[in-house]
């Protein structure tokens, strides 16, 4: 039976992979209440007439940005897998949720590139640990059916990385290519980022960290889309008491 304290959450993307298996993890779960499962094409008005205060957003990137700016507007929290978001898309949200303040409706929307808690801590770790080093980089490695590249995940660790080694006064790593400069991957604010798509694999991350005489990989592995529900159900229970947007699991789990 439900309880008075039950949250009740709507999924976007219900029939995809992640869809699916987060469906399947707020069943499981005492405190919340699976109200709406929607797929392409559905009706978004659907959420908001189902009574979900919270949404999961697992779908595309080419329409995730408006699926959240449609949450809003209902007055319904979003926690947000899905990637490809920009920091112009990002603020496009956050000034809708200030506006969305401003009229008397504060609303919560939680962006994460991962929610596996593994690689949450991994990145976290990566960005205290890349002042230390001369060198830095990331490998991220993904099955074939991803749409985008870098990974969300690979893109926030190595902005987060970046920004502890220009904070730290960290001089950008050394690097004499000449040529061939579309090998050496993507530069994500100096900090190299290179993508592999490759059947049989799921989700994985390399950092890199390398001085004179030494190396300090972290490595992550998400074997199962399993792992990444812990942090999703944490997302929606904490989602409704953040108004405004959140970037990065990291933020609502104690680190």
């Amino acid at each position: 039976m439900n309880t008075v304290n039950t949250i009740k959450v709507a999924v976007l993307g219900a029939n995809g992979r992640m869809g699916r298996t987060v469906c399947a993890a707020v069943e499981a779960a005492a405190d919340l209440e699976l109200v709406a499962a929607l797929d392409a094409g559905d009706d978004l008005a659907q959420v908001a007439a189902s009574g979900a205060s919270v949404a999961v957003d697992f779908t595309v990137p080419a329409v995730t940005e408006a699926n959240v700016h449609a949450l809003v507007d209902q007055g319904v929290h979003a926690v947000v897998g899905t990637t490809g978001w920009t920091d112009e898309s990002r603020a496009r949200v956050a000034d809708h949720l200030a506006t969305s303040a401003e009229e008397g409706t504060a609303v919560g929307v939680l962006i994460a590139p991962n929610f596996g808690l593994s690689a949450v801590l991994a990145m976290t770790f990566a960005a205290r640990a890349a002042r230390y080093f001369e060198s830095a980089e990331v490998v991220e490695l993904h099955h074939p059916n991803k749409v985008d590249a870098p990974s969300g995940t690979a893109t926030h660790t190595a902005q987060a990385m970046a920004a502890a080694r220009s904070e730290a006064g960290v001089a950008p790593s050394p690097d004499a290519t000449e040529s061939g400069w579309e090998a050496r991957g993507a530069d994500v604010d100096g900090v190299r980022v290179h993508a592999v798509r490759l059947r049989g694999l799921v989700a994985h991350e390399e950092i890199l960290l390398g001085n004179e005489g030494e190396q300090l990989t972290i490595r992550q592995d998400s074997f199962d889309r399993v792992s990444f529900m812990p942090g999703v159900l944490l997302g929606i229970r904490e989602v409704v008491g953040r108004p405004g947007l959140t970037v990065g699991l990291e933020n609502v789990m104690d680190l």
